[in-house]
């Protein structure tokens, strides 16, 4: 018997993330170390009831919710179960088989996958070997052919970040092209400067963010798509019909109507991640601020192997690299100043070993 499997997705190489990762401090995936408070966490956790388990998701008063708080209306967003699945939507809707979507390199790998998934053809700018990149070659690289061009600010896992006139220039490209431009704000809130304006004022624009990273609800699947009301049309007209869960919309909800909170996460990340890098350099150590809630390290021993090692031996995940321009460093997710000394004193007992 020979199955039929469509020939893009029988092709898709794809790595998925490491499995078994509860028993581990884990600074390898850009989650909050520690979380959210548990006393947040449990007057939450107090509204799951059974009649709250049994009705289907209803996303309108988190997005009306949200989009008051973002400044915007409720026709310019759209909820969806983690960016992720929005970068799906996206390009599902405005790829074009066999046509262009462009990327950096290295970028999110989820772009390039949905690039394969849906026979689309991914164009990937790469850095230079200084980490810099020549905003010119993605400008050069928007051609007739490019439906989708995609910036992420800052990227993930670099962090370089985009001026105001440069995210206008590629605008500007990209809709002579006919072409939509992704601006993917994962990393908002730890980077607060917004190109969000221009997913109200242009028609080819769209912002994404998500509540996995400052507001450390990885687990529940939360993003958001922002755009103009014609965009927003389209993409849910793709989009599955409950895809997001009660339980993502709920903690998104209360996570709004807390500032105070939020004003506490952005605080105690800048403080852990400041803190951090002042103490890499104390001890001379080639670090980088990578804007997002990462850094990069550059260890003084094999990066590989010493992220083997605080594994084995410290019970503790950082991200190496195979990557050339990379390979000499780990990146390491920033948190509390406690959770990020826990990291400090591994690492430096670690690479001090011969």
């Amino acid at each position: 018997m020979e199955l039929y499997v469509d020939e893009n997705i029988k092709n898709t190489e794809r790595v998925f993330p490491q499995q078994g990762r509860y028993g581990y401090k884990r600074y390898d995936m850009n989650e909050n170390p520690e979380g959210l408070p548990k006393d947040f966490v449990d007057s939450v956790l107090k509204e799951i009831t059974p009649e709250f388990l049994a009705v289907y998701p209803e996303p309108d008063r988190f997005l009306n919710k949200y989009a008051d708080f973002i400044g915007v209306k409720y026709e310019n967003v759209l909820a969806t179960n983690g960016s992720d699945m929005a970068i799906r939507y996206i390009l599902e809707t405005f790829g074009e088989h066999g046509k262009e979507v462009i990327t950096v390199a290295p970028s999110f790998e989820m772009y390039w996958v949905n690039c394969c998934i849906l026979g689309l053809k991914h164009v990937p700018i790469s850095y230079e070997e200084d980490l810099s990149m020549d905003v010119n070659k993605i400008i050069n690289a928007i051609n007739p052919d490019t439906r989708i061009v995609v910036l992420l600010n800052p990227n993930n896992p670099v962090g370089n970040v985009y001026t105001e006139k440069e995210i206008q220039l590629i605008i500007n490209k990209a809709k002579s092209m006919n072409a939509i431009v992704i601006i993917d704000e994962a990393y908002h809130y730890f980077y607060p400067n917004t190109f969000l304006q221009y997913a109200l004022q242009e028609n080819n624009v769209i912002v994404l963010r998500t509540f996995s990273k400052l507001f450390s609800l990885a687990a529940c699947r939360l993003g958001v798509v922002i755009s103009n009301p014609e965009i927003i049309h389209y993409i849910k007209n793709a989009k599955l019909t409950f895809d997001v869960n009660s339980f993502a919309l709920l903690f998104g909800e209360k996570i709004i109507d807390n500032p105070q909170l939020i004003e506490n996460l952005i605080s105690t990340e800048k403080e852990g991640k400041d803190f951090t890098l002042k103490s890499l350099k104390e001890k001379r150590y080639e670090c980088k601020d990578c804007r997002g809630n990462f850094i990069f390290v550059k260890p003084k021993h094999n990066a590989s192997i010493i992220a083997q090692k605080l594994e084995t031996e410290k019970n503790i995940l950082v991200h190496p690299y195979s990557n050339p321009l990379l390979k000499d460093f780990i990146r390491v997710s920033t948190g509390s100043k406690k959770s990020m000394q826990v990291f400090l004193d591994a690492f430096f007992e670690v690479d001090s070993k011969d």
